[in-house]
């Protein structure tokens, strides 16, 4: 027995938070028509089952540690989100832009590169996962953050 739209799309939506285009994307394939598709996820909404800020928030959640805002923006923009809801999103990530950025560059690498082509890999690092020039600028050179003390056992 083949499931209907709505059925495939709340067993997507059971494995994690999923935004309208995705699903569009994905139940496509099984619809009649793409109207059909329109009208299950309109009920899904109405419903409250989808939620343009819970994927918002929930990508956010899952990606926020490993990447910066300008990624994290640009994935938000793919999924076509309304601009105020990334907005907000980016608002919160720039916040804490440097201690991520920090964060990752100490597990990566943790400590300040001495030679030029070094320090150029590892702001290439972090350039690459979105983080801005400026925080990767800061991050590179040991500057605004404490390295932790290996000595200290707290």
């Amino acid at each position: 027995m083949a499931l209907s739209l709505k059925g495939r799309a709340l067993k997507y939506l059971a494995a994690r938070e999923h935004s309208r285009v995705e699903l569009q994307r994905k139940l496509a394939p099984h619809a009649e028509s793409p109207e059909q598709v329109d009208a299950a996820l309109d009920e899904l909404e109405a419903k409250g089952l989808l939620s343009a800020e819970r994927f918002a928030e929930s990508m956010l959640h899952r990606k926020a540690a490993r990447f910066g805002a300008a990624r994290i923006q640009a994935e938000l923009a793919q999924h076509r989100l309304p601009t105020d809801i990334a907005q907000a999103v980016v608002r919160t990530l720039k916040d804490s832009e440097l201690e991520r950025a920090h964060a990752l560059w100490a597990r990566r690498y943790g400590s300040v590169a001495e030679d030029p082509h070094e320090r150029a890999r590892q702001a290439r690092f972090l350039a690459a996962r979105g983080f801005s020039g400026e925080v990767v600028c800061k991050v590179v050179r040991g500057d605004g953050c404490e390295l932790p003390d290996p000595s200290d056992p707290s």
